[in-house]
């Protein structure tokens, strides 16, 4: 018998390690992706409206004396085609200047190969480093861009080529990130897609035709435009509040509000339905140790009939021999819950070397980046969480007991020793 109870024990141990591991590690992947995407993209994306977005800067500054705002960045963006040593794919090209860089931190951190130092005035790129590999580049190489909407002629619009050299490879950890975004400086962003016009300064007359290149340069003025602007506020969750904050209490200009659950509601929805999902099935592991626990008390009755009448013989209430086969029940779930919760969080928490581990040892990909987005294991452990699972086993193995202790509290002395 102690070797069923000890078989038992472990498999509520399993169910309970196994739970705490797999929620810890959806947790993780939840964790993970929302700090990298609202890392790189705000909680609110504000396109203009009724006019260009020439007047960006005032914008931004009054979106960020709105009260909950962390900081504002605009920013130029644009669809081209990035082709390196034979190979090509489609980018999107961001263009930014160093201070709004500076306020992306997990951008700004990510550089693993150059930096962001002279930036603005660099002429160059920063690529991931997926789509450095995918394209066969290295720092100093050049990249060239291809844009499809380039300058017309009278046979219609010819596309648009530039090369430029690679000054910074980031890495984000983040699959989708690192092969898809190129960032380039502002101006230079604004110059390759046409986002700005020349001029006359207000109270010029014509020119000479005369004119020479210098008088012609000082009598224009640059107007220059982004696409759009990122809002990061400081709790990610109040989006009602500070949609209805950002539309009222701020000076800026009229905007199209869009926020990231909007952008990223099936993705986020499918990831909670799946942890339910998972916790609900995961948790028939621990209601099958339960019936083991039954199972294996029914046969300890059974195997103890004789010796539950002489206790029954000695004074012994049918209570007090309930209490006894339900404390036994409850030490094995006890005993194995709390195995497994040691066993769950050691495992959580190194999650990623053992993945690592077992990758290396075995040859196989287990969680491949290009699959799972992230380029690393995460696991997050919620304290919540594991005490509803242990609560879960524990509340489990006592009512297992129940059924197999009521059995051996109605067993009759007379008939178990009958034939004794």
């Amino acid at each position: 018998m102690a070797g069923i109870a000890s078989l038992t024990m472990v498999g509520v141990a399993i169910g309970v390690a196994t739970l705490i591991v797999v929620m810890s590690v959806m947790n993780g992947f939840r964790a993970e992706l929302l700090t990298k995407i609202l890392g790189l993209n705000g909680h609110f994306t504000a396109y203009p409206i009724e006019r260009e977005f020439t007047d960006y800067k005032q914008t931004i500054a009054a979106l960020e004396q709105v009260d909950g705002v962390s900081f504002a960045v605009y920013f130029v963006e644009g669809q081209v085609l990035a082709t390196g040593k034979g190979n090509s794919t489609g980018v999107s090209v961001r263009g930014m200047d160093a201070e709004n860089i500076a306020k992306l931190k997990l951008l700004h951190d990510a550089a693993e190969q150059g930096g962001w130092d002279g930036w603005d005035g660099s002429q160059g790129v920063a690529i991931g480093y997926r789509l450095a590999q995918a394209l066969g580049l290295s720092l100093g190489d050049k990249i060239q861009l291809i844009n499809p909407d380039g300058a017309m002629t009278p046979f219609g619009p010819t596309p648009q080529i530039r090369s430029y050299p690679v000054n910074v490879i980031f890495n984000l950890g983040m699959v989708e990130f690192d092969s898809l975004f190129l960032y380039m400086p502002l101006e230079a962003a604004q110059d390759y897609f046409k986002l700005y016009d020349e001029v006359l300064k207000p109270g010029m007359g014509p020119l000479d035709p005369l004119a020479s290149d210098e008088e012609i340069d000082a009598a224009y003025e640059r107007i220059d435009r982004v696409t759009a602007a990122e809002i990061f506020i400081d709790n990610p969750d109040d989006i009602v509040t500070m949609r209805n904050r950002l539309q009222a209490d701020s000076d800026a200009r009229p905007l199209i509000l869009t926020d990231w659950q909007q952008r990223n509601e099936t993705f986020f929805s499918a990831l909670q339905v799946e942890r339910v999902v998972m916790f609900t099935i995961l948790s028939m592991i621990i209601l099958v140790a339960a019936f083991n626990i039954i199972a294996s008390l029914i046969m300890l009755v059974k195997d103890k009939s004789s010796d539950i009448a002489i206790l029954r013989t000695m004074g012994a209430t049918r209570g007090a021999i309930m209490r006894i086969f339900s404390i036994t029940g409850t030490t094995i779930g006890v005993v194995g819950t709390l195995s497994g919760l040691v066993l769950g969080l050691v495992i959580a928490a190194n999650a990623e070397p053992l993945r690592a581990f077992l990758s290396n040892t075995l040859g196989v990909a287990i969680f491949p980046p290009e699959v799972f987005f992230l380029s690393s294991l995460p696991s997050k452990t919620d304290p919540m969480e594991v005490a509803v699972v242990v609560g879960l086993a524990l509340c489990l193995s006592f009512l297992a007991t129940i059924y197999p202790a009521w059995r051996a509290a109605q067993y009759d002395p007379v008939e178990a020793l009958r034939y004794e």
